[in-house]
């Protein structure tokens, strides 16, 4: 099974690299959006150190649902999702290697951009810390929940808008803790309750969302 993972891992990685203009979109779409937040509010450092965390977040939301349309669909149209369904590796842990190939190209590069949030938002140390740390906690769960949409959608036309419809809803707890731990931070109070509670969110997905995410890829080939 790991050798299967880290296959599938691979190959998405190398195939997302040939598309790089996706992925550089995705990016680009996320420093865009926090960018232009100080440019229209104005340069008042308490109103921007308030909203960075709510900011940063919905941004990296909104970008990592960018790309989610198409985590499945090549697949399914050239009849390598059929061909993955008779491997041997169980299907949630295929699942979960092209998630996890998904995170890597989208959610790890925009968690690794926060220090640039924190200069345009005049963050000290303590709260660009948290940011970056809720980012990469909570960052796989919108990617895992991206995929669950994507694969309840898939084949349907207008599947971006579904997923839409679908996952932002299910986002919002990511959303609380994650920009509560950034405002948390920013008053030089501890985090690490936010943190925990991101990290088991973070676990339950990954215990059950790939399974969902199999069943759903079963029906749509049926």
């Amino acid at each position: 099974m790991l050798k299967a993972f880290y296959t599938i891992v691979r190959r998405d990685l190398l195939l997302a690299l040939r598309r790089s203009a996706d992925i550089l979109g995705v990016l680009f779409f996320f420093i865009i959006v926090i960018s232009l937040f100080p440019l229209g509010v104005g340069v008042e450092t308490g109103l921007l150190q308030k909203m960075a965390g709510g900011v940063v977040w919905v941004a990296a939301l909104l970008a990592s649902m960018l790309a989610m349309e198409r985590l499945f669909a090549g697949d399914y149209a050239d009849g390598t999702l059929e061909q993955i369904l008779l491997a041997s590796p169980p299907l949630p842990v295929i699942v979960l290697a092209k998630v996890t190939a998904h995170w890597l190209l989208t959610g790890l590069p925009m968690a690794l951009i926060t220090p640039l949030a924190g200069l345009q938002y005049h963050l000290p140390l303590p709260a660009v810390q948290g940011m970056l740390v809720s980012l990469l906690l909570g960052t796989p769960v919108l990617s895992l929940l991206g995929a669950l949409g994507a694969a309840l959608t898939l084949g349907v036309r207008g599947g971006g808008v579904l997923i839409a419809l679908l996952i932002l809803p299910l986002s919002v707890p990511v959303l609380v803790y994650g920009a509560g731990g950034i405002t948390v931070c920013l008053a030089g109070e501890d985090a690490q309750a936010y943190w925990l509670l991101l990290g088991a969110l973070l676990l339950l997905a990954v215990l059950f969302i790939p399974w969902v995410i199999a069943q759903a890829l079963r029906i749509a080939l049926e």
